[in-house]
């Protein structure tokens, strides 16, 4: 062998081991700069006065919104939960990937059942591939109207934002009001089968603003200083309305979505969903003084819903003539569908080298899920909905029933007759889904009923929303996983043409996405994370009604590719 290409290989055979070197240094740098970080959660009740009266809430630790979770990429949370209240109550980490890790996933009786008062559980919140923004909440019946708040994930320790790094960051959580209980609001509306009784504000930061009665002195306040740029960590917790938000005379510059970064977008407007999250930077470049800050319904829909207008203001900074009247934005009408779509059409992930996009391709499993409001028949019209029946919703004709002992447990240790695993992965039968119905998929089948898949399964889902009740827009949450839209339309799926239209290239990153109302959107992703995993729609009374199943991904062939084994403790099951 000639002397040059002799010392060519050994060169190139020590440049290997060089950069094994570099990486595997890397990793175990990360690895000590992971953090791990206790947290305690103090479930009470509170007192809080807003439109004019007082009432008493469930809370954690007094607040409203709760406490915010700050960590870096990487590290892991635990925080224990001390229920003070009055009622068993789960808590969720929304958009947390949790690997291998369902034990402390949080929705009632899929992976825990009820954390029972007076009693405490640690859940472990393990942080992996997520950056940006998130939020927790509880996942028990309504109470997350008032139980809920940010998770902040900053980038690990020596790396940055993939923009300039802002001046300050502020977190806006839009929430909402009821002047009734939560509660005892959603027991009637199940207890007689008509609509829940909608909010009667919405909040910014947990204030209704100045629109509402006796709110204007509480009116939250964001403080900029002229020049400067801001990261805004959007956060919509609100129960049952998809949500324009937008900030007069200033441009919204998004970076980030369910804490993915994606490619920058300039816009006037946000269309945000309850469940999701959005990072935008904003930069105080207008003329020094004060504007309105606002969110408003987006509804595509004849269901009720609330109809009003929250607001805050955005403050600069310094000495400067008050104007006579706030700017105001101007946000599409309730019920802009087009507005909402082009917007959603717009994100992209950022797919670049520090983060990019592991798409499907060759997909291994393919599911079609339809997505309907319906009704269950009630004897003698004796009920409050549609022709005296009973509101009811459905994913594949199928209303999920909440089993009395959770799915995980039933799961892990084989118990029998908690659930069934045979959920369809196509409708009953195919029809036109989004024309004219007529009355053949009004009523659904009852079940607690799971969809298995193979460990490392590339999965495709098609949700496809239908025509059948009250037709929507429906944010579809998949628990455990993050996954990528890479197509949407109206009408019917067309299977043959519609996929010649995917974004294989830079689609999005989100836990949840919006199924449009008589349209359809597919997801994609490898079902790496082993586990019992919830799928629902957020609009809560929808998840109230049964438009939900469960994702049960197996084990792979190693312990790593497994399941953990459950902590010492979890909260009993009433009959378990």
């Amino acid at each position: 062998m000639p002397l040059d290409l002799l010392v060519g290989q050994k060169m190139e055979i020590i440049l290997r081991f060089l950069v094994l070197i570099f990486l595997l240094n890397a990793s175990l740098r990360c690895i000590a700069q992971a953090k791990v970080l206790h947290y305690d959660f103090v479930l009470k009740e509170a007192k809080f006065t807003k439109l004019c009266s007082t009432k008493s809430i469930l809370t954690v630790n007094g607040t409203f919104p709760g406490p915010t979770i700050r960590v870096n990429k990487g590290d892991t949370a635990f925080v224990t939960v001390h229920n003070q209240g009055k009622y068993g109550v789960t808590i969720h980490w929304h958009g947390v990937r949790q690997p291998r890790n369902p034990w402390s996933d949080g929705p009632e009786n899929i992976t825990q059942c009820p954390i029972p008062p007076k009693t405490s559980f640690t859940q472990e919140i393990i942080f992996s591939a997520e950056e940006g923004t998130l939020w927790w909440h509880a996942h028990s019946d309504w109470t997350r109207a008032t139980v809920h708040g940010a998770i902040i994930i900053s980038p690990a320790p020596n790396t940055t934002y993939p923009f300039p790094k802002p001046y300050a960051e502020e977190t806006i959580i839009l929430g909402e009001w009821y002047k009734g209980d939560v509660m005892a609001i959603i027991d009637e509306a199940l207890a007689t089968g008509g609509d829940p009784n909608v909010s009667d504000a919405f909040t910014i930061n947990g204030q209704p603003g100045d629109l509402y009665n006796c709110s204007s002195a509480t009116t939250y306040s964001l403080k900029v200083d002229s020049g400067k740029t801001y990261l805004l960590r959007i956060i919509n917790s609100i129960m049952n309305e998809e949500q324009f938000f937008g900030i007069a005379k200033h441009k919204l510059k998004l970076v980030a979505t369910d804490a993915s970064y994606t490619k920058q977008i300039t816009a006037d407007y946000l269309m945000i969903s309850p469940g999701q999250t959005m990072d935008v930077l904003l930069t105080a470049n207008q003329s020094p003084s004060r504007y309105y800050i606002v969110s408003t319904p987006f509804a595509d829909s004849t269901a009720p819903f609330d109809n009003s207008t929250t607001t805050a203001i955005l403050q600069y900074n310094g000495n400067y003539k008050p104007p006579s009247s706030i700017p105001f934005p101007t946000l599409p009408t309730y019920n802009n569908k087009t507005a909402a779509e082009n917007f959603t059409k717009r994100l992209r992930s950022l797919a670049s080298k520090a983060h990019p996009v592991n798409v499907p391709r060759s997909i291994t499993r393919r599911i079609f899920i339809t997505v309907s409001v319906n009704q269950i028949y009630c004897p003698s019209a004796s009920c409050s909905g549609p022709d005296g029946n009973r509101l009811s919703a459905s994913l594949n004709n199928i209303s999920f029933q909440t089993p009395t002992i959770d799915i995980l447990q039933a799961y892990y240790r084989n118990l029998p007759k908690v659930y069934l695993s045979n959920f369809p992965t196509q409708p009953p039968y195919y029809f036109n889904f989004t024309g004219d119905v007529g009355n053949n998929t009004i009523y659904p089948s009852l079940g607690t009923k799971a969809l298995l898949v193979n460990y490392n399964d590339a999965v495709e889902i098609v949700y496809q929303g239908t025509n059948v009740g009250a037709a929507e827009n429906h944010p579809m949450h998949l628990h455990g996983y993050s996954f990528y839209v890479v197509g949407t339309g109206s009408g019917n799926f067309n299977n043959k043409t519609d996929p010649k239209s995917y974004n294989l290239i830079d689609p999005p990153e989100v836990n949840t996405v919006g199924v449009p109302k008589n349209g359809w959107v597919t997801i994609r992703f490898i079902a790496d994370n082993p586990g019992v995993w919830f799928m629902h729609c957020h609009l809560e009374r929808h998840a109230s009604w049964g438009m939900n199943t469960v994702l049960i991904v197996k084990n792979g062939r190693t312990n790593a590719t497994s399941i953990r084994p459950p902590p010492k403790y979890m909260p009993p099951c009433s009959k378990s």
